[in-house]
């Protein structure tokens, strides 16, 4: 049976989880997701989970925010965070995703990803993680139909496109329009901002696009996923539709995502992913691929 824990500074392992007891959740990041995620585990929305800490590049952010919860978590730096938890849910900026993941996966704590663009480029983390004995879960986060893609994925699929249309709000401060030389101000109708493979769209649009990632991750990878991305001043939501045809058919799949009002560049159905996640992992039940 798999078990989970931590190590302390003598390197020894001092506590074991088995996979069906109750899960002791950390959340690393205090934005939209992270509070979402961590209000609905105090809530006790997710009965196989509890909220046992957080942390946040800022510390006292976060504190502030964890009083206002029923049963407050300790807020602790990541390193401390550690030996208190078995998952992490990781809802910080892409870039922090390396720091985060190497302090999980080095201890064995298994790795809930949000920023699962930040991952394409981490064949070390998946070493990492199984040198450790550690998973990595990556949610569908703002999309549907992982499940048929990953089905498909079991035989030939000879492509995957994706077309991705954002109020323009929903695209500020990426590099991918600086590179496109569009200024979102002026925008007035459809305008697109990128077409290529997932790989690079994931660079250049690393708070945008995550949905692209795991697409690629459950079919044919990012090198050989495509996406288009525009900038469309016509939607209020942000709009994905995925094309897959291979020997077994084809597969169309089309989502309307609400921005989070606090945050347009993150459709709120990523956070509810993530509790979807944390539901599946503490179930005795699976359903779906």
């Amino acid at each position: 049976m798999k078990c989970h824990g931590a190590f302390d500074t003598a390197n020894r392992w001092h506590y074991y989880v088995p996979m069906n007891a109750v899960r002791s959740i950390g959340i690393a990041g205090c934005g939209t997701i992270g509070r979402k995620v961590a209000t609905d585990l105090d809530s006790g929305a997710v009965p196989g989970a509890r909220l046992a800490a957080i942390t946040s590049r800022d510390l006292d952010k976060a504190r502030r925010f964890a009083a206002t919860l029923d049963a407050p978590p300790p807020v602790v730096s990541l390193a401390e965070m550690m030996p208190l938890v078995d998952l992490v849910v990781e809802a910080a900026p892409a870039e922090a995703l390396a720091d985060i993941a190497t302090a999980t996966l080095s201890v064995g704590n298994d790795l809930m990803v949000l920023s699962c663009g930040a991952l394409l480029d981490g064949s070390d983390l998946f070493d990492l993680a199984e040198r450790n004995d550690a998973t990595i879960f990556v949610p569908s986060g703002a999309v549907a139909g992982l499940d048929g893609v990953a089905s498909a994925a079991a035989g030939r699929i000879d492509s995957i496109t994706m077309v991705s249309r954002k109020p323009p709000d929903g695209l500020r401060g990426a590099p991918g329009i600086d590179a496109a030389g569009v200024d979102l101000d002026s925008v007035d109708e459809p305008t697109l901002v990128f077409d290529g493979p997932v790989m690079e769209a994931c660079r250049l649009f690393p708070a945008n696009v995550n949905v692209s990632a795991a697409l690629s991750l459950a079919g044919i990878g990012p090198h050989e996923t495509s996406i288009r991305i525009y900038a469309d001043p016509t939607v209020s939501r942000n709009t994905h539709e995925i094309l897959a045809e291979g020997e077994f058919g084809s597969l169309t799949i089309k989502i309307e995502n609400v921005p989070s009002p606090s945050n347009p560049k993150t459709g709120i159905l990523t956070a509810l992913s993530a509790l979807a996640t944390l539901r599946r992992i503490t179930s005795h039940v699976q359903i779906g691929t």
